[in-house]
């Protein structure tokens, strides 16, 4: 048996990195992993954003759901210097998370850090107060 060169000029890493294993592009959820823990008083919420920055992270309520924000921006590379990218992995842009935290949860009432890439969120339980209305007499004349 005889081992021929093959004819046509190709990049063993080429090949390699066309696998489908090698072709992973993150969805919004996956790059917004999140660990959600039930206290006897609050729930916290726990997100990893790394790389992101503290001032790139918005977190907002609205109709009683709390949206966590985030971007960041793709580094400037300089071509000559840095050579090809083969492969990449790292998400850049904008994405977001929404959860149900229900009317009752206010701005006020939510708490958050963000440290080493982690984001922590504490939220109050709050106990639901259903108004049952007055009954309302018709006054007989």
């Amino acid at each position: 048996m005889m081992l021929v060169p093959r004819k046509n000029s190709y990049d063993l890493l080429d090949d390699i990195f066309d696998e489908d294993f090698f072709n992973f592009k993150p969805t919004k959820n996956e790059v917004m992993k999140t660990d959600i823990r039930e206290h006897k008083n609050s729930y916290e919420l726990v997100t990893d954003l790394p790389g992101y920055e503290k001032e790139n992270i918005k977190i907002s309520v609205e109709n009683g759901y709390l949206t966590i924000s985030a971007k960041t921006n793709e580094e400037k590379e300089n071509k000559e210097n840095n050579g090809r990218i083969l492969r990449k992995e790292r998400y850049y842009g904008e994405c977001q998370r929404s959860f149900y935290v229900g009317d009752e949860i206010k701005e006020d009432d939510i708490k958050a850090s963000f440290n080493n890439g982690s984001l922590k969120i504490c939220i109050p339980k709050k106990e639901i107060v259903h108004n049952e209305p007055k009954k309302k007499y018709i006054e007989i004349e």
